[in-house]
C-alpha cells in the first residue's frame, strides 16, 4: 500500500526522470506555507498548485449539468488571468503583475474551456487564446511553461482549448508547425514495435517514444476534435480501427486524419487488458488503477464516436470513483468530482446516481452556493439525501446509470486515493500539493481506490 510519503518521493522521481523544468522544490528548499483557499474556490485544499485547474474543471462540469454557479466562483477564475491573457496555476496577489514564468498552458487551456462553456466571457477567452498562440513552440507544440520543450498533454489541452473557442487548431502555427503537426510528433506510428497509435508524454533524449496512457487519452480527445465538456452526436458501431501499417511502411508519424481512431484503438486495448481501467505506473511504485487517465479515456472515446467501447470503463469509474472524488485529506477533491461528472454527462449516465453518488451535489457542496440549480438537482437530493455519502463500491442495477451493464468493484483497500494532479503530464507543479493531500493507507483501506 502506498503511503503519502512514498507517493511524494515517487512523484518527484518521475519529474526528475522526465527532466521537468517545472519540478517541485527539492528537499533542501523550504516548502511554501500552505495557502487557505478563498471562499469562492471549490475545494478546501491548498490551491497553490491547482487552483485554476480545479476551478475550471468544476465550473465546466457544473455548466454541463445546467447549474448556474455563483458569480463569485466565476469572478475568481477571471480574476486569476494575467494582463497578457495567460493563467498561472494560482495567483495569490491579483493586484500585482504576473510573473510570466508562472503562467502555464494547462491552466490557461482549461480556463478558456470553462469560460467558453459558461458563455459571456468572450474578452477573457480571446485573451487566453492569444496567449496560447503567442506561446506555441516552433514545432507546433505547447509546453507546460513557455520556453520548455512541448509535451503531448499540454499540446492536447491547448488544441482542445482552441477547438472550444471555435478556432481550428490546424490554423494555429508557429514557424510552419501547426497544432496537429506538434501533436503528431508524440504519437507512435508504424515504426513502433508495439503500442501503435498511443501517445508518449515526450520523446526520450534519443527520440524514441514510450506510450503513456494519460498522454494518449488527453491527446486523443483533442485529435478527435473534442473539448470540455464532451458531447457528440456521432456514434460508430464498429470498434476503433487500429493503425494500418502495410508491409514495408516506415511512417514514423500518424496522419491527423487517422490520429484519433488509432489512439482510440490503443485505449480500448489498454482498458480491456486491465479490467476496464488504465494503470498508473509511477516510477518506484507498484502499478495501480489510474482513475484520472481512465476518465480522460472515456471522454476521448465518446468524442471519437465510440461510446459503446467506453461504457464498461464508465461503469468501472462509477463503481470505484467515490473515494477518489470524496475522501481526500481535505474532503471532496473538486478536480476528481468534476472529472467524474464530465464522464457521467459524456457517457449518458445519471450524474445524480453515479454508482450511488450524487456527483452534482458533491461538487456543489465543495464550493460557494450556486446561483441556480436545475429542478433535477433538488429532486435527486430529496430522493437520496445521503447520495453524496454513499460508497461508490455499490453495485448498480442493470436499469441504473442509463442501462449499462452491472458494475463490479476492483481493488477495494488495495490502492491509496491520491487526489487530483499527481502525474507530471497534467500539471507538474501541482504534485507536491497532491501528495500532501493524499489520504493515508488507513483511509484507503476504509474507502477503496483513487488516483489522479
Amino acid at each position: 500500500m502506498l503511503t503519502a510519503a512514498r507517493l511524494g518521493a515517487t512523484a518527484l522521481a518521475g519529474l526528475l526522470l522526465a527532466g521537468s523544468a517545472a519540478a517541485p522544490a527539492l528537499a533542501d528548499t523550504p516548502a511554501p506555507s500552505p495557502v487557505t483557499p478563498p471562499a469562492a474556490l471549490y475545494g478546501k485544499g491548498d490551491p497553490t498548485y491547482d487552483g485554476v485547474w480545479r476551478q475550471s474543471l468544476a465550473l465546466t462540469a457544473l455548466a454541463s449539468a445546467h447549474v448556474v454557479p455563483a458569480a463569485s466562483a466565476v469572478d475568481w477564475l477571471t480574476g486569476q488571468q494575467c494582463a497578457d491573457g495567460g493563467w498561472p496555476s494560482f495567483r495569490a496577489a491579483t493586484t500585482a503583475a504576473c510573473d510570466p514564468k508562472t503562467e502555464d498552458s494547462n491552466a490557461t487551456s482549461v480556463a478558456v474551456q470553462a469560460l467558453t462553456a459558461l458563455g459571456g466571457h468572450q474578452d477573457a477567452v480571446a485573451k487566453g487564446v492569444g496567449w496560447l498562440k503567442a506561446n506555441q513552440n516552433t514545432d507546433g507544440t505547447w509546453a507546460y511553461n513557455p520556453g520548455s520543450p512541448g509535451d503531448a498533454n499540454s499540446t492536447g489541452l491547448a488544441a482542445a482549448a482552441l477547438t472550444a473557442a471555435h478556432i481550428d487548431p490546424a490554423t494555429v502555427a508557429k514557424a510552419g508547425g501547426n497544432a496537429w503537426n506538434g501533436l503528431s510528433g508524440f504519437q507512435l506510428g508504424c515504426t513502433a514495435p508495439t503500442a501503435r497509435g498511443a501517445f508518449a508524454y515526450q520523446p526520450a533524449p534519443d527520440g524514441t517514444l514510450a506510450a503513456n496512457d494519460l498522454a494518449s487519452a488527453q491527446a486523443a480527445l483533442a485529435a478527435a476534435g473534442g473539448a470540455l465538456p464532451v458531447t457528440t452526436t456521432d456514434r460508430l458501431d464498429a470498434a476503433p480501427a487500429a493503425l494500418a501499417c502495410p508491409a514495408g511502411d516506415t511512417s514514423r508519424t500518424v496522419p491527423h486524419a487517422q490520429s484519433a481512431e488509432a489512439a482510440a484503438a490503443y485505449l480500448v486495448a489498454q482498458l480491456g487488458a486491465n479490467g476496464q481501467h488504465l494503470m498508473l505506473t509511477t516510477p518506484g511504485a507498484q502499478p495501480a488503477p489510474d482513475l484520472n487517465a481512465t476518465s480522460w479515456a472515456v471522454l476521448a472515446l465518446v468524442r471519437a464516436g465510440h461510446p459503446h467501447q467506453a461504457a464498461a470503463a464508465a461503469d468501472w469509474l462509477a463503481g470505484n470513483g467515490y473515494t477518489w472524488a470524496a475522501k481526500g485529506k481535505n474532503g471532496t477533491d473538486p478536480s476528481a468530482a468534476a472529472t467524474l461528472l464530465l464522464v457521467a454527462q459524456a457517457a449518458k449516465l445519471d450524474p445524480y446516481n453515479f454508482g450511488g453518488t450524487n456527483l452534482v451535489q458533491l461538487l456543489l457542496d465543495a464550493g460557494p452556493a450556486a446561483a441556480k440549480t436545475p429542478a433535477a438537482a433538488a429532486s435527486a437530493a430529496s430522493a437520496n439525501p445521503d447520495g453524496t455519502k454513499a460508497p461508490g463500491s455499490g453495485i448498480t442495477e442493470a436499469d441504473d446509470n442509463g442501462g449499462f451493464s452491472p458494475i463490479w468493484l476492483v481493488g477495494i483497500g488495495l490502492v491509496v486515493g491520491i487526489g487530483g494532479g499527481l502525474l507530471i503530464s497534467i500539471n507538474r507543479r501541482r504534485q507536491a500539493a497532491a501528495a500532501a493531500a493524499a489520504p493515508s493507507g488507513d483511509d484507503a483501506a476504509a474507502g477503496g481506490d483513487g488516483q489522479s
